[in-house]
């Protein structure tokens, strides 16, 4: 089987044909509306009183569907059904762990605009955003299941006259998958499909705003062939199943996706040892980002509004690596601020179903909360250059919003909004923009737009972050091509599509005989 590997493309929405059909798409999934999703645990629908009733951000009177919620006992019932499936899935050949991710990438291909959809009504995406998602859903898929049959036969180690030696790759156990809002299908998909093809078996508890995309992937992956008890679907209340699974004796990983506190509290909670339990615990964490945009003197001042906007306000500035600030140089200040500003007002904020929305809402009331709060502490710490509005009425809409003059050690500067604000800095030279660059406690993306070959290069040494862009945006990293994760805070830097990440689910184990 060929191991070559191109992403997949981003529908072009400038082609009628493409708008019909993703509308059509649209319309279809609203009729769908309302639908009640069990737990799935060993393959058998599980229903319980309790219920996850998502709510379109964009307008909350509207219903996307619900949940059944897992409590501890059903928790348990899915670990022991992940346990049991492990000791055949385990022994499954790579190739046909791979096929059933090849299968679910056609799977959601064909369905692409039909998933968009969700993702329009469920998260609150745009068109292109969400196409963006869907193609990365499909891109983690492949690109995993290319990536296992790279590494089935393990590395190549020496061996000396009168013996044998092999280096191979074996699974862990049972994962706990614990993914975010604000990519319900992309990141959910690869979190889940890197653990499932590495031989694992996970129980999957999707973030509680976005249930309804991850109970329609779990149908995908069924129709894909995957075998009952390796994925079990457990939605539920953190408090409750999250950590007690965290700190389950029989958990041999957790891979989450979510905010630097919570992080914390399951890097915290996984490192205790359990009674009867025989391992430490794995757990791969992508937590979060300060992420910055440096602008130089002698750079494209366009190209650097548009890189400071763009990152910014791309899904409402809810991306991890979303350019929530910019270190400008003090030469070029005035005027980058002024365009960043102006090409700003240009966007259109809205309905993420009407195709003419750039940005739609966040996700809910305590996000709208949190982020209207954090204009109000910018409004003490800068000069408010556009934006700074919110209206709740009837879905959670704020304006992009753009602070100037903020000093470097402002909260502004320093604490992860998740909202559509990005703070605006001046820096003295290029010394100071670097300074600035790494001052926070995080370190995931970051971009410097620059036409002297010696900064870049100084950057690309000293600019502490994960992933850096030189002349673009701070955002969409691309599978395979911008392996993604970060530093200090921003996590355990597991570079999800990358050549490396697999083998975070595994572990190796040499064999050698002798003659």
């Amino acid at each position: 089987m060929a191991v070559s590997y191109s992403h997949e493309p981003f529908t072009n929405f400038k082609e009628e044909k493409q708008q019909t059909s993703f509308q059509k798409s649209l319309d279809d999934v609203n009729t769908q509306l309302g639908q009640h999703y069990p737990l799935v645990i060993n393959g058998e629908r599980v229903e319980t009183d309790e219920k996850i009733v998502s709510i379109n951000p964009a307008n909350k009177e509207e219903v996307i569907g619900s949940v059944s919620m897992a409590d501890k006992d059903l928790a348990e019932k899915a670990m022991q059904a992940a346990l049991q499936a492990f000791e055949t899935w385990k022994k499954q050949k790579p190739e046909h762990r791979a096929n059933v991710l090849f299968k679910a990438a056609a799977i959601i291909r064909r369905r692409k605009h039909e998933f968009s959809g969700y993702l329009v009504k469920e998260a609150g995406k745009p068109w292109n955003e969400a196409d963006a998602d869907t193609a990365e859903a499909i891109d983690f898929l492949e690109y995993y299941a290319r990536q296992v049959l790279k590494l089935k036969d393990g590395a190549d180690v020496k061996s000396r006259a009168g013996e044998s030696n092999q280096y191979h790759y074996i699974p862990l156990g049972v994962g706990i998958i614990i993914s975010p809002f604000n990519f319900p299908l992309a990141i959910m998909a690869g979190t889940a499909a890197a653990a499932i093809v590495t031989g694992n078996t996970i129980l999957l508890k999707p973030a509680d705003a976005t249930p309804v995309v991850a109970a329609k992937f779990v149908e995908v992956m069924e129709e894909a062939g995957l075998p009952n008890g390796v994925l079990n679907f457990i939605p539920g209340n953190g408090s409750e199943i999250g950590d007690y699974l965290v700190e389950h004796p029989k958990t041999r990983f957790v891979s989450f996706t979510g905010s630097r506190a919570v992080g914390c509290r399951i890097y915290e909670r996984a490192s205790k040892v359990q009674p009867t339990q025989k391992w430490l615990k794995r757990v791969i964490a992508e937590m979060g980002g300060k992420d910055t945009v440096l602008v130089d003197k002698d750079a494209d001042l366009d190209a650097a509004a548009s890189a400071i906007v763009y990152s910014a306000f791309g899904f409402s500035g809810q991306k991890c690596s979303a350019g929530s600030r910019a270190v400008i140089h003090q030469d070029v200040y005035d005027a980058v601020v002024e365009k960043a500003a102006a090409l700003a007002r240009t966007l259109t904020v809205g309905n993420p179903e009407d195709p003419n929305t750039y940005m739609g809402p966040v996700i809910h009331q305590a996000s709208y909360d949190k982020v209207m709060s954090y204009i109000e502490i910018g409004k003490t710490e800068g000069r408010l250059l556009t934006g700074g509005e919110g209206d709740d009425s009837k879905g959670y809409f704020i304006q992009p919003t753009i602070f100037a003059d903020v000093d470097e050690n402002a909260r502004l500067m320093q604490e992860e909004i998740f909202g559509p604000v990005v703070a605006l800095c001046k820096a003295r030279d290029f010394d100071h923009m670097l300074e600035v660059a790494n001052n926070t406690e995080y370190g995931l993306t970051g971009a410097l737009l620059s036409n002297n070959r010696e900064h870049i290069e100084r950057a690309r040494e000293d600019f502490h972050v994960g992933n850096l862009y030189f002349n673009r945006g701070c955002t969409g990293a691309i599978v395979g091509y911008q392996p993604f994760g970060g530093f200090n805070m921003s996590g355990t830097d597991s570079k999800a599509g990358g050549p490396d990440y697999l083998v975070l689910h595994m572990q190796a184990k040499t064999t050698s005989e002798a003659y």
